[in-house]
């Protein structure tokens, strides 16, 4: 049951048919990741290059880039974690179907981490930073990155494997100015756990130590993106999926993670160098900034080790894949931490953070005309709730006014809080707040703004599909274009500066009230692109809640001010252009895509396969 390392994965992959191999040695610049890519958009197998340029290492990628082949990989352990969740969610569970539960204790046991004494793998070798193959993803990033890492560290007070912290934090291998084969950067967001680590041996004027894992089985890997209750150990989490232990070695003052194919060790200080830029899951490139410098001591491999790479981007990636196995594990759990909690979904075409969509209970005044109140402390709870707190935009319906909505259902979801949200009303700011780190959209770095939209009651209005055959627009926008029913994407002036887009988005608002907005249409959207943003869903959500800053970007059609609450009459309007202050859009290189085309024509090694 589960998988002794990578290896074992692979060559059970490859007899049931989700794995290919490609002989031809392939470029680790641009061109592995290019092909990484299309084998995800075309939803194909996990691809094993066996020969990288510049490195005697093999690597593999698109793991888990079909949903069926991440539960294949799981397929023996699958249903006992879901079923562990659920205990979770409902401890009563236990006594009322006991025999549904037979052997779980017996799971939880064989999932402690364990000691290794003889012949650990990961061992077997050591080599150096630059012998790693060294994947550059897009053409303006600042260096090769390890993308499926597991960093590990442990509490400077209590340090145990009980105690560790294993996060997926980006890893930059080279560039920038560090210094070749002794440094690496470590870039940690904002909210994660290794922050209070790092703190804590700062405190005590001691390094941190850290070791960074690639590969081991698959469980492993997607461990280290797992969030997980409290007093729930990731490496704990990994033994449990992957049906063994988790087992370690201690070297030289460092855990090392046995069953791993590469483990580097070093120290972080309080040294800090530019880190990035780096194409991101938002679909830009995160700039370069100050994060801590990997003082790296030791590199460490197994016998026959493979290096396991993904590529980040606009979405949906491979990391999609991460997003719906961690729904799959968790949908019991979240709800029973936040009380009137039905459903939470982090949109990942939005780019995760910037769109939250929630259902909750509404009983406050069951006697009376039901109103947003109970879905309010529920959007409060949510915003205060692990990293759910960095959503930028929160909408939360009732799930009263209709039992049966599927929160995945997006285009369904926004037409129900469309059909009965109240602008004068179901709008609440939150100003100068944090943000997430990867987000340009705000007034600083990790700095922003947040707002929630609660909807619940009877249906106000009905939504419209299909423009007026005459909508009147001010000079200077244009192509209006229907994104959903009830939304309109409309094609506005370059935006230069803060004060003219408030002075061109309000005289946009005025134009509307006075010549008549179009019924039906709650909400309006200012872009770049109109026919691009209505071209598709993804679009819509990606270029909408990736572009705008609740507080900078929010405008209305007779809008107002009472009491510190703002809010408007008419259509709610987001100024969704692109800004300069925004990080750039993740462009494929032409000569290296015109490349890979050659390389999938008849009788070439990637024919068939993307």
């Amino acid at each position: 049951m589960g998988y002794n390392n990578l290896k074992s994965c692979v060559l059970d992959l490859e007899r049931n048919g989700h794995l290919v191999r490609v002989q031809e040695e392939m470029d680790p610049h641009l061109e592995m990741a290019e092909i990484q890519r299309r084998a995800y958009e075309a939803q194909g197998p996990a691809i094993y290059f066996e020969r990288v340029k510049g490195s005697p290492f093999p690597a593999v990628c698109n793991l888990f880039g079909t949903m069926e082949r991440s539960r294949f990989m799981f397929r023996d352990t699958l249903r006992a974690m879901q079923k562990i969740m659920g205990l979770k969610a409902d401890p009563s569970a236990l006594m009322k179907k006991p025999f549904d539960y037979l052997g779980l204790p017996l799971v939880g046991v064989q999932a402690l981490p364990r000691k290794a004494r003889l012949g650990v793998p990961i061992l077997y070798g050591k080599t150096t930073i630059n012998a790693l193959p060294q994947i550059k993803s897009w053409p303006d990033d600042g260096g090769p990155f390890i993308t499926l890492p597991q960093v590990y560290t442990e509490h400077p007070n209590s340090p145990s494997p009980m105690q560790s912290n294993v996060g997926m934090y980006r890893i930059q291998l080279g560039g920038n100015k560090y210094v070749a084969d002794q440094q690496i950067g470590m870039h940690y967001q904002i909210h994660r756990g290794i922050g209070v680590h790092h703190h804590a041996a700062l405190e005590k004027s001691d390094d941190l130590r850290v070791s960074i894992f690639v590969g081991g089985p698959p469980s492993h890997t997607f461990g280290a993106v797992m969030p997980l209750p409290e007093g729930l150990a990731e490496v704990m989490f990994m033994g449990m999926l992957g049906g063994k232990a988790w087992r370690y070695v201690q070297k030289n003052g460092h855990t090392l993670s046995a069953d791993a194919d590469f483990c580097i060790v070093g120290k972080v200080s309080h040294t800090t160098l530019p880190e990035g830029p780096f194409g991101d899951h938002l679909g830009y490139y995160s700039l370069a900034h100050d994060f801590p410098v990997l003082e790296v001591e030791a590199v460490y491999y197994r016998k026959d080790a493979i290096w396991p790479f993904t590529v980040v981007g606009r979405p949906p990636q491979e990391d999609t894949s991460f997003g719906q196995l961690i729904h799959e594990i968790t949908e019991p759990v979240v709800p029973s931490e936040i009380a009137g909690l039905h459903a939470m979904h982090a949109v990942d075409a939005a780019g995760v953070h910037p769109l939250l969509l929630a259902i909750g209970s509404e009983r406050y005044v069951p006697y009376g005309e039901r109103k947003p109140q109970e879905i309010l402390t529920i959007a409060n709870a949510i915003l205060g709730f692990s990293q759910a707190s960095l959503a930028k935009y929160l909408m939360i319906i009732a799930k009263e006014d209709n039992p049966q909505l599927d929160i995945h259902h997006i285009d369904v979801f926004m037409a129900h809080l469309l059909e009965r949200v109240d602008w004068t009303r179901d709008l609440h700011f939150q100003t100068r707040t944090t943000m997430d780190t990867l987000d340009y959209s705000g007034s600083g770095f990790n700095e922003g703004s947040k707002v929630v939209i609660a909807a619940a009651g009877t249906k106000r209005r009905d939504l419209s599909s299909e423009l007026p055959r005459e909508m009147n627009l001010p000079q200077g926008f244009s192509n209006p274009s229907v994104c959903l029913p009830g939304i309109i994407a409309v094609q506005a002036p370059r935006f230069s500066d803060q004060k003219l887009a408030d002075d061109q988005a309000n005289a946009f608002c005025r134009y509307l009230k006075e010549a008549g907005y179009p019924n039906g249409f709650p909400l309006l959207i200012l872009v770049d692109d109109a026919e691009f943003a209505a071209a598709k869903l993804n679009n819509f959500l990606w270029t909408t809640f990736t572009r705008s800053n609740p507080s900078h970007d929010i405008y209305g059609v007779d809008c107002f001010t009472e009491y510190k609450h703002w809010g408007c009459h008419g259509p709610l309007v987001i100024d969704a252009r692109i800004k300069p202050h925004h990080a750039r859009p993740l462009v494929e290189d032409a000569k290296v895509t015109a490349r890979v085309d050659q390389l999938a024509v008849k009788g070439k090694p990637l024919h068939g396969i993307i």
